[in-house]
């Protein structure tokens, strides 16, 4: 287990992770647990002739999840939390909250996107280097990797420039050396997914694809989170968990692309001032399940005339 500890704004924060790729949360089976990874993905191809394209975004009127996530957000007392989902084949999303929230280890799939937009740019695959800290990085959230890859994209400078190009615009890279306190939004990680796991990106087809292996393949216990609403096997995401020094509070993230009942969904759900890492990961996967299962009902309605 590893542990960064960072004084910022008068207060103390500690930034937690494994080496190992183990983690104290319960596995789950919503996605493989084999760290594979295809061919493709292992070559790191980041071909530079991609233009630039602006991340697509959803044009419809959100769909409110409040009412739905009632029964979960009672129990909460001090936390706040924030859901996104985007229907791929329709666009439609469903959301709850606005807030901004610390990443935590998510920001490394943002990490990942901007090294690889970066080599793009440059007209070069990665290195061999930069393959293996990328696949500890995602695989198993291994912080030492992810603060070398940090460095090298020109820290938060080099986020923030990247995440104009994928159409982000509520997301802040962290200050420093600490990028696990970049700031984001739900809806902001879903613009995100879809530079990620969409057609329409700056982001390549190669470098889309080795992302999306990677995602595919984490450990098997940090499989939790958005895959609790998803179909055995159908799931790619990256989680992220942080614990707070001053508050021994913990921040608890989700986000991934979910197939449920024939659908695929981009999933979002931040959530933070949790009392342990095991009460967040349980509340998000309950708000993971209610989204899920009221807009899935919503999607099936016919419209009104």
């Amino acid at each position: 287990m590893t542990s960064v500890v960072v004084l910022i704004g008068g207060a103390a924060y500690a930034i937690t992770g494994t080496d190992s790729g183990e983690s104290s949360a319960p596995t789950r089976a919503k996605a493989p647990s084999s760290p594979a990874v295809s061919a493709r993905a292992k070559a790191g191809e980041a071909p530079a002739d991609a233009e630039p394209l602006p991340s697509p975004t959803s044009t419809l009127k959100p769909f409110d999840l409040e009412p739905a996530l009632a029964p979960v957000t009672a129990l909460f007392g001090d936390n706040r939390m924030s859901v996104a989902m985007l229907d791929v084949e329709s666009g439609a999303m469903a959301t709850y909250g606005h807030d901004a929230f610390d990443t935590a280890s998510i920001v490394k799939v943002d990490i990942l996107a901007t090294l690889l937009l970066q080599a793009q740019d440059q007209g070069r695959r990665l290195t061999t280097e930069e393959r293996a800290q990328s696949a500890a990085m995602i695989q198993k959230s291994d912080n030492d990797s992810t603060s070398a890859l940090w460095t090298r994209i020109g820290s938060a400078r080099g986020l923030d420039a990247a995440n104009e190009r994928l159409g982000l615009t509520q997301t802040q890279g962290g200050d420093g050396t600490v990028w696990g306190i970049t700031q984001t939004t739900a809806e902001d990680q879903i613009r995100l997914l879809q530079s990620v796991f969409g057609d329409k990106s700056p982001l390549s087809e190669g470098s889309r694809a080795y992302i999306q292996d990677l995602m595919q393949h984490v450990v098997g216990s940090q499989t939790w989170g958005v895959s609790a609403a998803a179909d055995s096997g159908t799931t790619a995401l990256k989680n992220g968990w942080l614990k707070r020094t001053q508050t021994k509070k913990w921040d608890v993230n989700s986000i991934g692309r979910i197939q449920r009942d024939g659908r695929v969904y981009l999933m979002a759900v931040l959530l933070n001032n949790c009392s342990t890492q095991e009460v967040g990961i349980s509340i998000v996967e309950q708000a993971t399940r209610a989204s899920a299962k009221a807009f899935s009902r919503k999607l099936k309605e016919k419209p009104t005339t």
